[in-house]
């Protein structure tokens, strides 16, 4: 067996995780925060459908603002004004655009 073949499978998983990685950058990269907000809000208005309160659901429900914490990328609030608790959802969304946690009327925690 030649040397360079014992490194051949060094060599397929450093390409692996360099694949991987740019991926995971370009993921980030072009997701906006519009289209997260837009993705939540059709969460929003299935998840009131599904609870069947979904009368008046509508997408401009929706606002969204930065996490404090830090923990996740945003904060999507959703609900109609005034507030009201059995209607209201709060979506803490990843950077990458996926829900992380749900708070909010027989939610999914």
């Amino acid at each position: 067996m030649p040397r360079w073949a014992l490194f051949l499978p060094f060599a397929l998983m450093v390409a692996l995780t360099a694949l991987i990685g740019w991926r995971q950058g370009w993921l980030v990269a072009n997701v906006t925060e519009t289209e997260v907000i837009e993705a939540t809000a059709a969460t929003y208005v299935q998840m009131r459908r599904e609870a069947g309160t979904d009368a008046d659901a509508q997408w401009s429900d929706c606002r969204a603002r930065p996490d404090p914490t830090g923990t996740s990328w945003l904060v999507v609030v959703c609900g109609p004004e005034p507030y009201d608790p059995a209607r209201h959802y709060t979506f803490y969304v990843s950077r990458f655009g996926g829900i992380e946690r749900v708070v909010g009327p027989e939610a999914r925690e």
